[in-house]
C-alpha cells in the first residue's frame, strides 16, 4: 500500500518523528529526579550524559525534515535505551519509545516504499516542465 498523497504523508511522518523525539529528550529530563535517590545517586558523568542525550534529541527533531534525519533518530534508540542501566524504570520506558520508533519505520515503509529514502518531492505543477 502507497499513499495517495507521497509529499503529504512524508511530512507527517517526518512530524511524527520529530514529536517522539521531543517526548523521548522530556523523558530522559526526568530520569536525574528517579536516580539521585537510588543506588549510587547522580553522579557528574550520569547528568552529563543524560544532558547530553536529551540535548541531542532535542536536535535530531530538527533534523527530521532532512534525509539523514531518520537515520540519526533511530541511532539515537540505542542510548535512549541504555539509559535503563542508569534506572530500571527506563527499561521499559526506553523499550516502549523504541517500539513506536520502530512502528513509525513501519509505517514509512508502507506508505513510501522505503523507511529511509529521502523525502518525496512535490511533482510539477500542471503546465510547468520537470525539475531535474
Amino acid at each position: 500500500m502507497t499513499a495517495p498523497d507521497p509529499v503529504r504523508a512524508g511530512k507527517a511522518l517526518g512530524g511524527a518523528a520529530s514529536a517522539i523525539l521531543l517526548l523521548e529528550a522530556i523523558t530522559v529530563l526526568f530520569v536525574p529526579r528517579g536516580i539521585a535517590q537510588s543506588g549510587s545517586g547522580l553522579t557528574g558523568p550520569r547528568l552529563t550524559f543524560l544532558i547530553v542525550l536529551a540535548v541531542v534529541l532535542l536536535l535530531a527533531c530538527g533534523l527530521q525534515r532532512r534525509p539523514q534525519g531518520l537515520l540519526i533518530g533511530t541511532v539515537l534508540q540505542l542510548p535512549l535505551l541504555l539509559t535503563g542501566l542508569l534506572g530500571s524504570a527506563m527499561w521499559l520506558v526506553g523499550g516502549v519509545f523504541v517500539l513506536i520508533w520502530l512502528y513509525l519505520l513501519q509505517t514509512r515503509k508502507e506508505l513510501l516504499g522505503s523507511p529511509f529514502g529521502p523525502p518525496p518531492t512535490a511533482p510539477p505543477a500542471a503546465g510547468q516542465p520537470p525539475v531535474d
